[in-house]
């Protein structure tokens, strides 16, 4: 068996789905103590192990993992994983980001505590719970195939991105259908969406966290803990951050002015867009659109 790694990979150059955009794909058979890290990603990183062993390091944890588990990079969390010596592992991997990524992975058992999975668990879990006539589910040997089918589906056009996020959900459904205290979640995650599907049905607008609060029914402190347990982050964080996303879009792809597009986002005025914008991206709206000139 040769000792060099064998990879395949792949790289969106755009990430124009707000939702939820796959950012890369593939796969690896590693070398022998191949490492990444320690470092940070920008956005959420799935890991599913095919065969061999490593270990993944993050907050201060060392995880021994091996064939049917996966492992979850969170965002500007720094991380290291490693391939074993003797039985260095072959994983599967995808990364991805958007607005419906923590609300979905808040679904499942990953969480930034413990951001591993045993697929063998699902398997079972699900095999047991399933009628005498239903054949074993071998969870893992789904996972790999949708990991499969996403970088299958690879490509910079609209309807790739479509296609590579379709798939992608496919790929979350699993993990999620394994998530112990599914009632309790399914509560949460219901709050959460219905303030997700108001925010983005009415971030032009000046709404407040009192409005999205009283859409879904629930008081403001509620809605609080309900995102904080879910996403991450405060309802007046997610608004912010969704507006901001989509000022991105405006700025690449329209000759608005920058008060043209405050106004079009909700924001009071353009000085605060100008503001929340540059606490986001580390930018002001104009550098931003100049940089994009520059780099074409």
């Amino acid at each position: 068996m040769s000792l060099q790694n064998q990879k395949a990979s792949y790289t969106a150059t755009e990430r124009e789905l707000v939702s939820l955009s796959v950012y890369n794909v593939g796969y690896e058979k590693c070398s022998p103590l191949h490492s990444w890290g320690p470092g940070v990603r920008d956005h959420y990183l799935i890991h599913y192990i095919v065969s061999g062993k490593g270990e993944y390091e993050v907050n201060g944890e060392i995880y021994s993992l091996s064939k049917g588990d996966a492992f979850l990079v969170y965002p500007n969390t720094e991380v290291r994983y490693q391939a074993d010596a003797d039985d260095p592992w072959e994983y599967a991997w995808v990364g991805f980001s958007g607005s419906d990524a923590p609300m979905l992975l808040g679904a499942t058992d990953f969480t930034p505590s413990h951001p591993v999975f045993s697929c063998d668990t699902l398997s079972n879990e699900v095999s047991g719970n399933a009628p005498e006539n239903e054949t074993y589910f071998d969870a893992g040997a789904q996972i790999e195939r949708q990991l499969l089918h996403i970088y299958d589906a690879r490509g910079n056009t609209f309807q790739h991105m479509v296609e590579m996020t379709g798939r992608l959900y496919t790929t979350l459904s699993l993990f999620i259908k394994s998530s112990s205290a599914k009632e309790v979640k399914s509560t949460t995650n219901t709050y959460v969406q219905k303030a997700i599907e108001y925010i983005t049905n009415n971030y032009s607008y000046p709404i407040t966290v009192e409005d999205i609060a009283k859409y879904v029914g629930i008081s403001r402190s509620h809605l609080f803990r309900c995102f904080q347990t879910t996403m991450g982050e405060s309802p007046k964080e997610y608004l912010t951050s969704y507006r901001i996303k989509q000022a991105c879009y405006l700025l690449r792809h329209s000759n608005l002015s920058i008060t043209a597009i405050a106004n079009s986002l909700g924001f009071d005025n353009s000085l605060y867009f100008s503001k929340s914008f540059h606490k986001i991206t580390k930018m002001t709206p104009t550098n931003y659109r100049k940089e994009l000139v520059v780099s074409k």
